[in-house]
């Protein structure tokens, strides 16, 4: 399950706009190297030490071939890339790469496979509420505080649907 978690927000292009509840990413935090391995490998002949030594060299690698200007394909996972900014000029014999070009970063490009798979995997679950620099623990919690009854519930606390409740109403709202 994916957590989300409700948090009231103004609309920026229409700032005299009430607010809405909308649904922010509540992202675990990443295993580490080791443990990672361990869990990608287990039930395969792989140890978990070639997969850091290959993990080790394909970030060398990465490295190597994104400071020459290449794209790297990362298996059937998707590719990186070198993606910056620049200034522009009128007079092309005035263009100084050295002060012109800004905010150089990495893009990594998810396959179409890859990308499908995971997101039609998704399910979400409500991580709670936060309103006013106060974090609510569940949805539950926050209507218990804010002495909200009715509108409905997501049942085990999760929902396919986006954040919404069945039948497309907001349970907020």
């Amino acid at each position: 399950m994916y957590k989300y978690k409700l948090v009231k927000r103004g609309n920026p292009q229409d700032k005299g706009a009430p607010k809405k509840w909308y649904a922010s990413p509540l992202s675990e935090t990443a295993q580490d190297v080791k443990a990672m391995t361990r869990a990608a490998t287990e039930n395969t002949t792989v140890a978990p030490k070639e997969m850091e030594a290959a993990l080790e060299l394909l970030g060398n690698y990465a490295r190597q071939q994104l400071q020459q200007g290449h794209t790297v394909r990362v298996g059937d996972l998707g590719t990186l890339r070198v993606t910056f900014q620049s200034d522009g000029v009128e007079n092309i014999t005035d263009y100084q790469a050295s002060s012109m070009i800004k905010n150089p970063r990495i893009l990594f490009t998810p396959s179409k496979d890859f990308r499908e798979s995971v997101i039609n995997g998704l399910q979400f679950e409500n991580g709670g509420v936060l309103e006013n620099d106060v974090n609510y623990a569940s949805l539950a919690d926050y209507k218990k505080a804010k002495g909200i009854t009715g509108g409905g519930t997501e049942p085990g606390g999760s929902s396919g649907g986006g954040g919404t409740e069945p039948g497309g109403e907001d349970p907020l709202g």
